[in-house]
């Protein structure tokens, strides 16, 4: 594994631990970016990295991304991430979430964790047996907020999405609106719901196509395989799987005016954002559009934290300004003549006390 701290994507971290428990054969990061404004919150990624650097890549920036994230949120909440290493077969077991979360609990609460790519409630629920630092925990009734945030992403985004249309086509509506979306599991698959009850034009792309093509049938959408989704002729294009996606090859095969979707670090590095807006193409910061999830499991935490009962509909009525922030940073995009993504990251440094 390379030193971290020379790494690009280090932004003065304030704590990278690697985890290692013999026992169960548990290898994990966990990052705090900063804890400016509140223990780092951020979820854990259960995935299989080809080269560890890969690994360490992914937590350094994850996490710096959940304090941009929480801080433009408006959640008292900084920002940490962890990354559980899968070998090929994606092995999980019991010991190694229960050494995983006696790592959380080692930290004493300045990090809080929850589910992300490769980790469900079950498996939080196997974290919270070891430690208090966790939230993304299973509720009842239907007025309890918490659980998988899933769905709360896919509101957030659906609602941003909306904003991006109004903003960059001036529709107020998304009926007959072409809008391809890559990546349909928990997030993607709930935004293409939401949008197909809105009579959305739906084009749809996962590495499982199987899924794809079911959903697509489903929806009266259409199937398009992984390696052509970004170069879809759309109006919006919306991509919900892994990040990176957008660098220079990807930003050349885009054939749509609005970029609006949940994958986390879309950007592949930093001048991909200039690229976009030298396009003409309105792109809405990920960590922005996509923290409807995080406001959920953040209240959730924050209630529990409190002996209070938490509303649902305080998270719904959070989730719901997202569409505001997003036209703030694109109005000031426009007069400034700056990417929105670097716009966006001006106001979250100044928020955490990095401005």
């Amino acid at each position: 594994m390379t030193a971290f701290w020379t790494e690009a994507d280090f932004d003065d971290h304030e704590h990278v631990q690697l985890v290692r428990d013999r026992n169960s054969g548990l290898t994990a990061i966990i990052a705090l970016h900063s804890t400016h404004l509140g223990p780092g919150a951020g979820g854990t990624r259960f995935w299989h990295y080809a080269e560890p650097k890969d690994a360490i890549r992914d937590a350094l920036r994850l996490s710096r991304g959940m304090s941009y994230k929480n801080a433009m949120a408006g959640l008292p909440m900084g920002g940490g991430k962890a990354v559980i290493l899968a070998d090929k077969d994606r092995t999980k077991t019991p010991e190694m979430l229960a050494a995983f979360g006696d790592a959380v609990n080692a930290l004493g609460g300045r990090y809080v964790t929850a589910e992300d790519v490769g980790i469900s409630e079950a498996d939080m629920v196997a974290v919270s047996k070891r430690t208090d630092y966790v939230s993304g925990l299973p509720v009842t009734g239907d007025d309890a907020a918490g659980g998988d945030p899933g769905p709360f992403t896919a509101m957030g985004i659906y609602h941003g999405i909306k904003a991006a249309v109004q903003h960059k086509l001036g529709k107020d509506t998304v009926k007959g609106v072409h809008i391809a979306i890559q990546g349909i599991g928990s997030v993607g698959g709930g935004v293409a719901r939401l949008l197909a009850h809105d009579g959305a034009k739906l084009t749809l792309s996962d590495i499982n196509e199987d899924r794809a093509k079911a959903l697509a049938s489903e929806l009266g959408g259409e199937f398009a395989a992984s390696d052509g989704i970004m170069s879809v002729s759309c109006d919006v294009f919306s991509p919900n799987a892994l990040g990176a996606i957008l660098d220079d090859e990807g930003i050349a095969r885009l054939d749509t005016p609005i970029v609006a979707g949940g994958a986390n670090n879309q950007l592949a590095r930093q001048g991909h954002g200039q690229q976009l807006a030298d396009r003409g193409i309105l792109y809405a910061p990920d960590y922005v559009i996509n923290a409807g999830g995080i406001i959920s499991v953040a209240m959730e935490y924050l209630c529990k934290q409190h002996g209070e009962p938490c509303d649902i509909n305080e998270v719904r009525k959070r989730i719901a300004q997202i569409p505001g922030r997003l036209e703030e940073i694109w109005q000031e995009s426009a007069s400034t003549g700056v990417s929105s993504d670097a716009v966006a990251d001006r106001m979250a440094q100044k928020l955490i006390g990095r401005g």
